[in-house]
């Protein structure tokens, strides 16, 4: 018979692997390193697999430990969703949000939809937009959430939530890379992906031409998958067909892309509040300490 997991062990477990640290988890969870440890060894028995093994006066997360974390995060969010479901008022009202489409393409299905459920009395109205045009509407108070692309010229100051790595792509089966002169595909002159990349070619006198512009990113990764050009793309975009130049191919590494969480000054409703919420714990990534150590 399957033992039944705990949810508070798991909690401590990703506080953990998140840290780095037994002791700063304990900080975190508001727990003693003791009882931490003795959670974790709970854990451990309960799964009948190690999780974590002795590195020096450290320990790290074995092969199973980080497996583990992927099935925790989601029975941690599905045991919060349940909790919420039942015993929150339900919040009635409507919710403006704005965002680019790919991260529509990515948010949608996934996160709006599981938000509905949990909150089947709030009406969302999405607009897709460029992340400028969208900071223009929650500045004018058209909006009342937007999700954008920090750097993108956005005037309205907001949360970065989520960090992913940027990278240059490539059709797979082709050698778009190795031609003299590279054939970029790359949104407006107002995206900060196009200046980043642009700067490092023009510093490497690498040269190029702008053969696609695009403010969509499914017309980038179309353009990409075609073989009609080099983009610049963050890693959850990436598609089959594609593959990541790196410094082995002669492409110097691009700084990360921050997701970044603006709000209108007028939107101090709770249903504000709990869409704001929901997006954070459903595609945030970043911590304190990510920030800290970035800047």
């Amino acid at each position: 018979m399957a033992h039944a997991l705990d949810i508070d062990q798991l909690r401590t477990f990703l506080a953990i692997a998140e840290l780095g640290s037994f002791t700063k988890a304990a900080d975190a969870v508001n727990k003693t390193q003791s009882a931490v440890s003795m959670q974790m060894k709970r854990l451990e028995d309960r799964l009948e697999r190690q999780i974590f093994v002795k590195d020096g006066r450290q320990s790290r997360l074995t092969e199973d430990g980080h497996r583990l974390i992927e099935f925790a995060q989601r029975m941690i969010r599905l045991n919060d969703e349940t909790v919420t479901a039942f015993s929150a008022p339900s919040i009635v009202g409507r919710v403006r949000l704005g965002l680019p489409d790919d991260y529509a393409e990515r948010l949608l299905p996934q996160v709006l939809a599981a938000f509905a459920r949990l909150n089947p009395a709030i009406e969302i109205a999405v607009q897709c937009q460029g992340s400028i045009f969208t900071g223009e509407l929650i500045e004018r108070g058209e909006l009342d959430l937007a999700i954008v692309t920090s750097g993108d010229c956005v005037r309205v100051q907001g949360e970065v939530i989520r960090r992913e790595p940027l990278h240059w792509v490539a059709p797979a089966n082709q050698c778009l890379h190795c031609e003299d002169v590279l054939r970029l595909a790359l949104g407006p002159t107002t995206c900060a992906w196009r200046s980043q990349a642009v700067a490092l070619l023009d510093r490497m006198n690498r040269a190029h031409c702008i053969a696609y512009t695009s403010s969509s990113a499914a017309a980038l990764i179309g353009a990409v998958q075609a073989g009609l050009a080099i983009a610049v793309l963050p890693e959850s975009a990436i598609r089959a067909g594609m593959r990541i130049l790196g410094e082995s191919d002669g492409f110097p590494m691009l700084p990360p892309c921050d997701i970044t969480m603006i709000r209108a000054a007028s939107a101090t409703d709770p249903v504000h509040d709990a869409l704001c919420a929901h997006i954070r714990a459903a595609i945030g990534n970043v911590s304190t300490e990510m920030l800290m150590a970035a800047e």
